[in-house]
């Protein structure tokens, strides 16, 4: 039972983030929200949806997110949109990404660091317990 609660958490907060997400993409034009919040927030976003189907025990889920992101990433170094033929597809462009930058990976450290404490301080919790 306790574990289905958690696997429903992790859902409301994945679509919350998710929606957050669009919003920050549709309606947010400035410097510092849409390129940087938006990227931490993204692998928050990729770490909910994951706790969803593995809800416990994966103290590396963090670094793992990471290493997804970074990979993504640096796939636009590669151009992975036009490999893959995908730049005629909105939708899929814009959530691969087209352009490399090294303050996105900087955004993905910040916000699998704020994933880290977060698995630390509910490890810590649930020992108390």
């Amino acid at each position: 039972m306790e574990k289905n609660m958690k696997r429903i958490g992790y859902a409301i907060a994945t679509v919350i983030l998710l929606l957050t997400e669009v919003l920050i993409a549709l309606y947010v034009h400035d410097a510092f929200v849409r390129p940087y919040i938006g990227d931490v927030l993204v692998v928050i976003v990729i770490y909910t949806f994951i706790r969803i189907f593995v809800p416990e025990r994966c103290k590396l889920l963090p670094l793992y997110v990471f290493i997804f992101a970074a990979l993504v990433e640096f796939s636009q170094m590669f151009h992975i949109v036009e490999v893959l033929g995908w730049q005629d597809n909105r939708f899929l462009s814009v959530l691969v990404g087209s352009v490399f930058d090294w303050k996105d990976i900087l955004c993905y450290v910040a916000g699998c660091i704020l994933l880290g404490v977060y698995e630390v301080l509910v490890r810590n919790t649930a020992r108390r317990r």
